[in-house]
């Protein structure tokens, strides 16, 4: 199995199901009731499974934060 650039081995992504949201505008409220325009929201979902001991869990979840935080 391939590994996802970024991860290391002993991690995962399982995807979770895709949803998609539908909006239609009316692009005239005045006139041309037949013309719309529709927009689309594609919402994906990962779950990310990992595999060590406790004590290695909180070591890496602190690294990620304090890397997350620094990118924002």
């Amino acid at each position: 199995m391939v590994q996802p650039r970024g991860l290391p081995p002993y991690t995962r992504k399982i995807g979770l199901p895709e949803s998609r949201v539908l909006y239609t505008v009316l692009r005239s409220p005045h006139i041309d009731k037949k013309s719309r325009e529709q927009f689309w929201m594609k919402i994906k979902k990962e779950f990310l499974v990992i595999k060590t001991e406790r004590h290695e869990l909180r070591k890496k979840f602190f690294r990620l934060k304090r890397r997350a935080t620094r990118r924002t």
